[in-house]
């Protein structure tokens, strides 16, 4: 096992990093950018340096002075969480250059998987069945339209380095589809340093559906079933729950054996997950593979009764897949929400600042993963998530009851949050009777108004 492991991350996955890294008597060493000088996972970790400015291009982004840090600290290990260079190769093998292990697959893997056009050949080549569409990257708004005339309208235009709903617009005719096209490429460009999109059918209102995978280096690939992160905004996720409410056994053992001869197929590493479009007669096409934890590993560790980060740390040291992980069984139902510093009122807009009261809720079936507390400052750099609460439970409709119990509970007071928003959606029948899709939200919205309740915790 590592002796010391630093964490190039921040926030709640820092957090959830270091507790497991603790778990397993490793030390951590936290870096962080001046606007993060008081967040928790720098408090809580064994050494802590200062890595640059606030924003990320200048820290959190910066290989070489995340580079410097671990030489500096004398760790065997990195960490990337989520986000910034969770899944970047080039960092992977610079971290193999200078003898520090990447807590994540090779950078081959992340190669063959993290660029979508690769991994959506990769797929097709391991008999896993993927959505009409390019070839290849779309080199002009020429090509574009007629692979659109070719696969027909309404079509994606996505990037091939996207990640987080960025770089991906949808596009219902010739018009649309030339200002997607460009839109994409210049969105794709600030965010990734990559233009370069694709182009695939869009299917219309589908479950997203993703399955959880993890894997040693002696060849051992498993999955852990699947989430649905259906309930999202903007292509960003809100609501997800494990398992699927449209997911039955035959079909969870087909796309759970679909989603694990891929990862054999790149000699996978490690934790990761395959993401899934799914219409309502069952047919699932891949979309991508996320080559790092996710945000809502969480409710899978819940329902398989597993703990995900600490496996992935163990098989970067070489174990073999803990029991834990390769006897999990389904045996409870959970649910995250996603707590954004955001304002329903007003279009879902970030909103920065100090929290004055941050109480979190608790009782039997609740978890809260969170770096916020009160008097912490919410810094303008960075995503607008302050934290996740998960409830748990042997059924799907208390899960949900919880959930809304425990939503009430939570006590924010500074700025707005999201949660009058997900109170709403849990209340709803149609979430409730697990009727829903990626056109939830958006249909949602149009006939609710989104007002924050008149309580402590709409802030």
């Amino acid at each position: 096992m590592f002796n010391k492991v630093l964490i190039a991350n921040r926030g709640e996955i820092a957090l959830r990093v270091i507790r497991a890294c603790k778990e397993l008597g490793v030390r951590t060493l936290a870096v962080y950018s001046e606007a993060d000088v008081d967040s928790l996972h720098v408090q809580l970790a064994d050494e802590a340096i200062c890595i640059g400015p606030p924003p990320s291009r200048d820290s959190y982004l910066k290989i070489d002075r995340i580079i410097s840090a671990a030489e500096i600290g004398d760790v065997d290990a990195i960490h990337p969480g989520y986000g910034f260079l969770a899944e970047n190769a080039h960092f992977a093998e610079i971290c193999q250059s200078c003898n520090i292990k990447f807590i994540g697959p090779p950078a081959s893997a992340i190669r063959a998987m993290g660029d979508k056009n690769i991994a959506r050949a990769t797929a097709r080549d391991a008999g896993v069945p993927v959505t009409p569409g390019s070839d290849g990257i779309v080199e002009s708004e020429q090509e574009a339209l007629k692979i659109a005339k070719k696969i027909g309208y309404p079509v994606m235009i996505k990037a091939v380095a996207g990640g987080g709903g960025r770089g991906m617009r949808p596009a219902h005719n010739d018009i649309s589809l030339v200002q997607g096209y460009h839109g994409a490429r210049l969105e794709a460009e600030k965010a990734f340093g990559n233009p370069a999109v694709y182009i695939e059918k869009l299917i219309v209102n589908p479950h997203h559906i993703e399955f959880q995978i993890m894997a040693d280096s002696h060849g051992r690939v498993v999955h852990l079933g699947e989430r649905d992160c259906s309930i999202q905004r903007r292509n960003q996720k809100i609501i997800e729950e494990c398992p699927s409410p449209l997911i039955d056994a035959e079909l969870r053992k087909k796309m759970g054996d679909a989603s694990v001869r891929l990862a054999e197929s790149v000699g996978y590493e490690g934790a990761g997950t395959m993401e899934y479009l799914v219409d309502d007669h069952g047919h699932f096409y891949f979309m991508e593979m996320n080559t790092r934890i996710q945000v809502e590993h969480t409710i899978t560790e819940e329902s398989y009764e597993c703990d995900l980060v600490k496996a992935q740390i163990q098989v970067a040291a070489g174990e073999h897949l803990p029991t834990h992980i390769v006897e999990a069984k389904l045996s409870a139902h959970s649910i995250e929400c996603r707590i954004n510093a955001e304002d329903p009122a007003n279009n879902f807009m970030p909103c920065a600042g100090t929290i004055d009261l941050f109480y979190a809720p608790g009782g039997r079936g609740v978890r809260v993963d969170s770096h916020a507390y009160s008097g912490y400052t919410i810094p303008p750099y960075y995503d607008s998530m302050i934290g996740k609460l998960i409830t748990i439970s042997s059924r799907r409709e208390s899960a949900i009851t919880r959930m809304q119990r425990a939503l009430g509970e939570f006590l924010i007071q500074g700025v707005k949050t999201i949660i009058p928003f997900q109170l709403q959606i849990m209340k709803d029948a149609k979430f409730r009777q697990g009727k829903y899709n990626t056109g939830f939200v958006e249909q949602f919205l149009a006939h609710t108004n989104p007002r924050p309740r008149k309580s402590k915790s709409a802030g």
